[in-house]
C-alpha cells in the first residue's frame, strides 16, 4: 500500500475511535494505571502519554490507533494542559484505544513517593554487584537493578528541579 494510501487510511480508520466535543474539539484521553496492589493514577482528561515501550518510547494522543503493547523499565509521562506528571514503572502492559489508556505495571512511583537517598543506595548496590558479577545471571540481574534505580533518580530529580537528569551509566 503506497505511503500516501496508507496515510489516509491510518488518518480515516482512527477518526471512529476518537471522541470530540460538539464542535469539533478533540476531546481528552481517559487514563487509567494500576499494579497488583493500587490504582496509581486514574484520570479522565489526559492530553498526552508517553510510555517506555520495549522497543522504544511510545506517544500516545487522541485519536491513536487501538494497540496493546508491553512496557519496560523506565519513565512514564503523563501530561495534562501545562502540567507534566512522571512515574517510574518496572515494565508492564499498555492498552490504548481511541478514548483510553490502560497501564498494567509490574510496579509504579510516582515521583513524590520516591526516596531519592534509598534510590541512590540502590544505585550504588547495583553498580557494585555488576562490578563483581560471578555470572550471566548476576549480571543481568544487576543490570535490571541499576535500570530501576536510575529510573527512580530521574523521576525524582524531574519532581525535584522540573528538568531530566542526565546519568553517565557507561
Amino acid at each position: 500500500m503506497p505511503s500516501a494510501t496508507w496515510s489516509l487510511y491510518v488518518s480515516l480508520s482512527t477518526k471512529r475511535f476518537a471522541r470530540s466535543t460538539p464542535k469539533g474539539e478533540l476531546m481528552p484521553l481517559a487514563f487509567e494505571l494500576v499494579t497488583a496492589d493500587r490504582v496509581v493514577l486514574q484520570d479522565d482528561a489526559v492530553d498526552a502519554v508517553t510510555a517506555p515501550g520495549t522497543d522504544g518510547e511510545l506517544g500516545i494522543l487522541p485519536h491513536h490507533v487501538p494497540l496493546i503493547t508491553t512496557l519496560s523499565v523506565g519513565e512514564l509521562r503523563i501530561r495534562k494542559g501545562r502540567e507534566e506528571t512522571s512515574i517510574a514503572i518496572s515494565g508492564g502492559f499498555m492498552e490504548v484505544t481511541g478514548t483510553k489508556v490502560l497501564i498494567l505495571a509490574d510496579a509504579a512511583e510516582r515521583s513524590d513517593e520516591i526516596d531519592e537517598a534509598r534510590a541512590e543506595e540502590a544505585r550504588s548496590r547495583a553498580e557494585e554487584a555488576l562490578a563483581n558479577r560471578r555470572d550471566q545471571v548476576s549480571a543481568a540481574e544487576s543490570e535490571a537493578a541499576l535500570k530501576r534505580a536510575i529510573v527512580r533518580l530521574r523521576v525524582a530529580q524531574r519532581r525535584r528541579t522540573g528538568a531530566r537528569l542526565t546519568i553517565n551509566n557507561g
